[in-house]
């Protein structure tokens, strides 16, 4: 339960040690040390690729990347709050990152305070997005974004109330806008305490950070000699649903793909054509589809491509993407 190492915690505590480096030890039944098979994925994932050059701690018993292993793997282990390791061995959490013991709650909340100043998170946050867009140039020309309520349980702070769906009832929390690949890996994610809507949000915070970031876009003399090619594609529900929108994202060269509010009359059933759409996940599904030219709000001119199910519902998606098949962009809507 106690520190063991006892030469590096008297250094550590004159100001002589930087960190111990990890030792491990043939050691059995150690609660919790499943989570180091996830080891290779999260260092895959770059958790430990730039911590360096945007954290610093204070000399001190515990390294840099022992501290950030140390909150992924809890993360792993569904021990949600910093509070929860009261009622953890502090000696066998140590086993699993090669320390005598990990520090207690009140030392780890005092170097997440450290690490957390001068928006360093948020530097760091945007150097793994990046890195993670140039890793994976296929996946980032279609992105998709959707808000979550994260309802906030403290009593720290008055945040606004929140309406959560699956609870049916109005509660404090933020509001999260996510933007993922077609694969579903996130990218980053924007928090917002006072939610002003999707379309504010995507204007104002995430289209900027997707212009810049966004790799193997096409050069001004591409788009100058191609009136139709976009530069990438967003994707989001009815919530961003605007054809005043729709057309800033055009003139800005930038596609979107969003369901239709008030879609109108059915088609007649004789234009549907069976067809194979290809999913994101590699799948190939049949799909009737049918496709027609729009004029939308009497402001611009869109695709929209309706789905007919087996009930006869039919659902209408509309997009300012001129150039990809109506297969195609049917695929990217319904592996949302």
């Amino acid at each position: 339960m106690g520190a063991t190492d006892t030469i590096g915690r008297i250094a550590a505590s004159i100001g002589e040690l930087n960190g111990v480096d990890p030792e491990f030890k043939a050691s059995m039944d150690v609660p919790k040390a499943g989570v180091l098979c996830a080891l290779p994925a999260l260092l895959e994932s770059g958790l430990l690729s730039s911590t360096d050059k945007h954290f610093q701690l204070p000399k001190g018993y515990y390294r840099l990347d022992s501290i950030f292993l140390l909150l992924s793997f809890l993360a792993l282990a569904r021990i949600k709050t910093i509070e929860d390791l009261r009622l953890c061995s502090p000696g066998e959490w140590g086993n699993i990152l090669g320390i005598d013991r990990i520090p207690e709650a009140k030392t780890l909340r005092e170097k997440i305070g450290i690490l957390s100043e001068n928006e360093k998170p948020a530097e760091w946050s945007a150097s793994l997005s990046s890195e993670w867009m140039q890793n994976n140039p296929e996946t980032t020309g279609v992105l998709y974004i959707d808000g979550h309520v994260r309802v906030y349980s403290g009593h720290q702070t008055k945040l606004p109330k929140h309406y959560v769906s699956r609870q049916k009832l109005c509660l404090r929390a933020t509001t999260d806008y996510w933007v993922n690949a077609m694969d579903g890996q996130p990218f980053f994610m924007v928090t917002k305490e006072v939610d002003p809507g999707l379309l504010k949000v995507l204007e104002e915070d995430i289209l900027p950070i997707l212009e810049e970031r966004v790799p193997n876009q096409p050069t001004p003399e591409e788009l100058e000699s191609n009136p139709y090619q976009h530069r990438f594609t967003v994707i989001f529900d009815r919530e961003g649903y605007s054809p005043e929108t729709f057309q800033k994202l055009q003139e800005k060269r930038i596609a979107c793909l969003s369901y239709r509010k008030y879609p109108g009359e059915d088609w007649s059933e004789e234009e549907f054509v069976e067809q194979a759409v290809c999913m994101s996940s590699g799948n190939s599904i049949q799909m009737k589809l049918a496709e027609r030219g729009t004029f939308l709000g009497n402001k611009l001119w869109v695709r929209e491509i309706r789905k007919l199910s087996e009930s006869g519902h039919q659902t209408s998606v509309i997009s300012t993407d001129y150039v990809s098949d109506f297969q195609k962009l049917a695929g990217e809507m319904f592996s949302r």
